[in-house]
């Protein structure tokens, strides 16, 4: 560790309390296992240890990526400069008031679901199984098989772009399709409240498991990927035209289309990240020449 300003961070770690790697591959923290290094990689609890480090490294002119469980995230092969925060779990990430459950960003979204299940509340049964943390479910509104997280998001604790804590209904969050206000900015989510309901322990499980298992038999979860690579297209749905134009199973080094699910791209004989943008490079190509719709991916790319 060279760089002045990565000793400087480093200390600011130190005294905040964080875990820090200088160099650390990202590979490691990204379902696509794929990716570069990270100048320096900060772990981070609380909204303060947040803050702190954020101002630090903007007062030194670094930029500043948040990773949190990396579901929907690709990292180039040369990997990123700067700073990278990451979102870890905490011991106590979960409080109910009620029938509402506040929640850490950095806290694994299933993990959530299944303390739903043990305090008897409903309404997040759809996300469970969908690898992303809670954070990272608000900034794209998360959504399967019929649910959205719009549907019982309360309200949003922040680090605006200014880096001022604020708090904000889900009303002003402007959540649609994969969608919300925080996509594109800097700001940073650190907790979010979910409204539930009372419900019998045993039908929530139930209703979980039957997600889990629709999860196993249609999507290839024994490869590493990212989930859905492609936002659905007004109109129709990404597999299918994936399928329309023959491509499961094409494949670009370590990467490939799907046969179980053309929808995903999997990293299935440990691809490069460069493997992977090739291949939805193709796929989109191919899909907009056979058929004309244009596919926009749900993936973010981070590069130097």
């Amino acid at each position: 560790m060279e760089e002045a300003w990565m000793k400087e961070l480093a200390g600011c770690c130190e005294a905040l309390g964080c875990r820090w790697e200088a160099g650390e591959p990202l590979e490691k923290h990204t379902t696509f296992r794929a990716g570069g290094p990270a100048e320096l990689l900060a772990h981070v609890q609380t909204g303060e240890q947040c803050a702190a480090l954020l101002k630090a490294a903007e007062g030194l002119d670094i930029p500043v990526h948040i990773l949190g469980k990396g579901s929907n995230l690709l990292v180039a092969d040369e990997g990123v400069k700067g700073l990278v925060l990451h979102m870890e779990p905490k011991k106590e990430p979960f409080c109910r008031q009620e029938n509402e459950i506040r929640a850490w960003a950095g806290e694994n979204l299933s993990a959530l679901c299944l303390f739903a299940l043990e305090q008897g509340l409903s309404g997040l049964e759809f996300a469970y199984g969908i690898p992303g943390s809670v954070g990272g479910a608000v900034y794209m509104n998360a959504g399967a098989y019929g649910g959205e997280v719009k549907d019982c998001l309360t309200q949003v604790t922040f680090l605006d772009e200014q880096r001022q804590l604020r708090t904000l209904p889900a009303k002003e969050l402007e959540l649609s399709y994969r969608h919300s206000r925080f996509c594109g900015t800097n700001c940073v989510i650190l907790e979010a409240v979910f409204s539930l309901k009372e419900g019998e322990k045993t039908a929530i499980k139930a209703a979980m498991d039957e997600v889990m298992e629709k999860r196993r038999d249609k999507q290839p979860l024994e490869h590493p990927s990212a989930g859905s690579t492609f936002k659905r297209p007004e109109g129709a749905f990404a597999a299918a035209l994936i399928d329309q134009c023959g491509l499961k199973g094409l494949r670009v080094g370590g990467a490939s289309v799907s046969e179980k699910h053309a929808g995903f791209i999997v990293n299935d004989r440990k691809g490069s990240c460069r493997d992977i943008l090739e291949l939805i490079q193709q796929v989109r190509k191919t899909v907009e020449e056979k058929t004309g719709y244009r596919l926009e991916t749900e993936v973010e790319f981070w590069g130097k």
